[in-house]
């Protein structure tokens, strides 16, 4: 005959099975970024304590949240915001033990276990200490670049996500066009190209706050200049290289895990501004005369507090970047005897000069001319083809900003709201200096996580998640040569000039409207529930992680048609 008792037993570890059963069958995923705490409380003969209390209290913000000891003597603290707290234990027949400076990172699961001296309540051991540096309940590789190293490490152009290059086994790709290669790298997405354990940068997983926040190529998330601001607003961030736990999906590559930075019962802030102009180059290999103009200008700050003391907080990060850059372009262009009609017979021998011969130019082929600047570096030695060089700017004014609230209903309910804003609009010359091309990158990233203790051994964390990219790529904007705009030079009604290509000559893309121009936008709405569930001597993790991906691609390609030539004699 069953007990009461045993059948209690029984149903509660068939309702163990059917929990994991489900979500092996769901392949579902729990995807938090907080820290956890877990551990047994034992007196000095090894004897496990029940009912033994746990405070956690954030040294920041002075938030507290408690727990007791089951049966088995374990207890586990989920999803902790990273940062420094005290822990304090105490049980009825025991000294208070507290344990103070304990440092959480993102996504650290960390073991502190505790042997109680016999004594009375109001006796308390003091111990300042943290947790071993090897997380003891997990196996994956991967390290946490910390809050410090975020804010204090100089970095070019201020990306955080350049960081994450520091971990073992994360390189960043150089091989990747730059951002001013029009569509090639538009295609690829314009984030932080990075490999992590061998990986294409579009298998790796960014997720911010919990949120997934990859871009439409699947990539890093970054504005045309291909970075992520908000180093201010970055609280820490985690790399996983391999054998990451079942939590983390989407992935075949690593795992970049960041929080964003909360406030305190302390106001603190910061302001700055970074300057880099031409008078502080040096001159490149390319440059003809003086150096090209060159401006950046970089600066933000940032602000966090309480709005209600040890309850609500906030944080507010700004940064902007107004850029004007010189490049200097070297491109290949007619001769003027070329445009004559002048052309060598025998181009390819330069011991032996050509005799130019006379021919009759086509009167289509000579008002392309115009697209052609006169060469200023010279002839070279095949007579035909002569050297442009020009300084086009490349105009950049990106405009960031992040903001995140902190709630604390009660000791068991906690809330938290994050939004990011980031637009970058970048125009450019083509390379043939003739139309003005316009990328524009605007991004915005919304993330709300509500955590409820419903019972000492029962946490539910529900996070909704909204991941917005629009991009408009290699837009034709301005016509910097007047005869971009002539539909008379078309080679279909209404449209501008065709894009010519020549064999020895550098490409004419077309007038204005004439390139290959991209329209992404994106958008994927995310909802995540995360159960922990404490039993004997067990923590069970589990929930389900729902995203709808949404992609609205335009492509307008060679609108104006192409012309292919094998030479300038065949053009002219």
């Amino acid at each position: 005959m069953i007990s009461a008792s045993n059948l209690k037993t029984i149903a509660a570890s068939f309702l163990m099975l059917m929990i994991v059963a489900c979500a092996t069958h769901l392949n579902l995923e729990a995807q938090v970024t907080g820290a956890t705490i877990s551990g047994t409380v034992a007196d000095t003969t090894g004897r496990l304590i029940a009912n033994a209390r746990i405070v956690v209290t954030n040294t920041a913000t002075s938030i507290s949240r408690s727990v007791t000891t089951n049966a088995d003597g374990f207890y586990t603290m989920p999803n902790l915001l990273p940062g420094s707290y005290e822990v304090n234990f105490s049980a009825a027949g025991f000294k208070t033990e507290v344990r103070k400076e304990i440092a959480l990172t993102v996504g650290q699961a960390a073991t502190l276990d505790l042997t109680m001296q016999v004594g009375g309540a109001i006796e308390t051991v003091l111990v300042q200490t943290e947790p071993p540096d090897v997380e003891l309940t997990t196996s994956h590789i991967g390290a946490v670049v910390n809050a410090t190293t975020v804010r204090e490490l100089p970095l070019n152009g201020r990306s955080w996500t350049d960081l994450a290059a520091l971990q073992p086994g994360v390189d960043t790709i150089h091989t990747q066009p730059d951002f001013s290669a029009g569509t090639d790298r538009g295609n690829r997405g314009f984030g932080q190209q990075l490999t992590i354990s061998g990986a294409r940068p579009q298998q790796n997983n960014y997720r911010l706050d919990g949120v997934s926040v990859n871009d439409y190529a699947n990539g890093s998330p970054g504005s045309v200049l291909g970075g992520s601001l908000g180093v201010d607003a970055i609280q820490e961030f985690s790399v996983l290289t391999s054998n990451y736990s079942a939590e983390y999906g989407k992935t075949s590559g690593g795992v970049v895990n960041a929080i964003t930075r909360s406030g305190t019962n302390q106001i603190h802030g910061s302001a700055y501004e970074f300057l880099r102009n031409s008078a502080l180059d040096a001159r490149n290999f390319f440059d003809a005369g003086t150096i090209p103009p060159f401006k950046r200008n970089q600066f933000g700050g940032s602000l966090g507090g309480p709005i209600f003391k040890s309850k609500t907080f906030f944080f507010a990060d700004y940064e902007g970047i107004r850029q004007s850059k010189g490049i200097t372009s070297k491109t290949f262009v007619p001769s003027e005897n070329a445009r004559n009609g002048l052309l060598c017979s025998d181009p390819a021998n330069a011991q032996n000069p050509c005799t130019p011969t006379q021919i009759a130019v086509d009167p289509s082929a000579a008002a392309y001319f115009t697209f052609y600047h006169l060469p200023n570096g010279g002839i070279l030695d095949n007579g035909d083809t002569g050297i442009y060089n020009f300084a086009g700017q490349q105009i950049v004014n990106e405009n960031f900003f992040t903001t995140r609230i902190d709630h604390t209903f009660s000791e068991h309910d906690t809330l938290f709201g994050t939004y990011l804003f980031d637009r970058t609009p970048y125009s450019s010359p083509d390379g043939t200096n003739n139309v003005l091309y316009l990328t524009k990158t605007s991004r915005q990233i919304l993330a709300m996580e509500e955590t409820h203790s419903f019972s000492s051994s029962l946490v539910n964390s529900v996070r909704l998640g909204w991941n917005h990219e629009a991009v408009n790529n290699n837009q034709n904007s301005t016509a910097i040569n007047p005869d971009a705009t002539k539909t008379e030079l078309g080679s279909f009604p209404g449209r501008a000039a065709a894009q010519v290509l020549i064999s020895g000559l550098t490409d004419f893309t077309g007038g204005v409207g004439g390139s290959p121009t991209y329209y992404y936008h994106w958008n994927t709405g995310q909802l995540y529930d995360d159960a922990f569930l404490a039993t004997g001597k067990h923590a069970i993790r589990f929930g389900v992680a729902v995203e709808r991906l949404m992609l609205n691609q335009v492509a307008d390609t060679d609108p104006n048609g192409i012309w292919n030539f094998g030479s300038l004699s065949d053009f002219c």
